[in-house]
């Protein structure tokens, strides 16, 4: 994740954006990549600055930006997921005099305009519901743990077990990690979203008659919720609607995923289904984990 500050005075704005040195290592010449990336809609790079601060951790970008007029709306072209990793996000907060405003990119929503006033009841529940519901199914390790819950499920009743406790553990991580002394680093969150998906692998392959799966999940959920922390303290999103959107998001896909599942297992008995996509989830989760841990 990338957070970035815009200010704008009439017809000039100053930009500043803060990426993690461990991403730039995606980038080709970041100097001028990353500013290319990030548009204002009719405004002119009069001048850029990059250059890495290692005390931070960060690679810093500067720009000054002019319009042909003052504005009173700015629109955003980001589409910096393209020259980092998929899953990047990136968050932009702007300020006009007064107001302010902010906006979330990633690799499905590219577009924002920010238009300098406050927000809505509305606008606000629906802006950060929506940022959760990108979140848990933005990243191929979400996506994948969801379809090894599926799996790990011996019956729908089963299933609707593991559900409720994956969502309750992702919940109790997120209102307990603000008030714990330890926080979580980006890659250590990443590796782990990874670990957990092969650690429900071995649980399909190596104790198929396991009982308890529910508790493992509800742990599991617990990692999970880690992301959402660190997304939350970034974005200073309430913790409420992010999670709802988050919720309603997975919920909606467990369903998607189950019904996959069932027609494959039906399709393909002889082939062992089941054991075959737990062994590929397996071999993901560990090389995953792995890249994370090497970068």
């Amino acid at each position: 994740m990338s957070s970035g500050d815009l200010t704008v005075d009439g017809a000039h704005a100053h930009y500043e954006l803060r990426m993690p040195l461990y991403e730039i290592a995606h980038v080709r010449a970041p100097e001028t990549t990353l500013l290319d990336h990030v548009r204002l809609a009719g405004a002119r790079l009069a001048r850029a600055t990059c250059a890495a601060d290692a005390a931070q951790a960060l690679y810093i970008c500067e720009g000054d930006y002019e319009f042909p007029a003052p504005v009173n709306r700015v629109d955003v072209d980001c589409t910096l997921a393209s020259v980092t990793v998929p899953n990047h996000v990136h968050l932009l907060r702007a300020r006009m005099g007064a107001n302010e405003d902010q906006a979330l990119f990633d690799i499905s929503f590219t577009h924002a305009a920010l238009r300098f006033r406050p927000p809505t009841a509305v606008e606000t529940a629906v802006t950060q519901a929506g940022a959760g519901w990108m979140r848990a199914l933005g990243g191929a390790a979400q996506l994948l743990f969801l379809a090894a819950l599926v799996l790990a499920a011996r019956n729908r009743r089963e299933l609707f077990a593991l559900s409720a406790t994956f969502l309750a553990g992702q919940a109790v991580s997120v209102i307990v990690m603000p008030h714990a002394a330890w926080q979580p680093a980006p890659r250590f969150v990443e590796a782990a979203a990874a670990l957990t998906v092969a650690y429900l692998a071995v649980e399909i392959l190596l104790l198929p008659r396991a009982g308890g799966r529910w508790a493992i999940a509800g742990m599991l959920g617990m990692f999970h919720g880690l992301y959402f922390h660190l997304f939350i303290q970034a974005t200073g999103y309430g913790a409420g609607w992010v999670l709802a959107g988050a919720a309603v998001a997975e919920l909606a896909a467990i369903p998607v995923f189950a019904l996959l599942v069932s027609r494959v297992t039906r399709m393909a008995q002889a082939l062992r289904p089941v054991q075959v996509s737990a062994l590929a989830l397996l071999v993901f989760g560990l090389v995953w984990f792995g890249l994370r841990l090497r970068s």
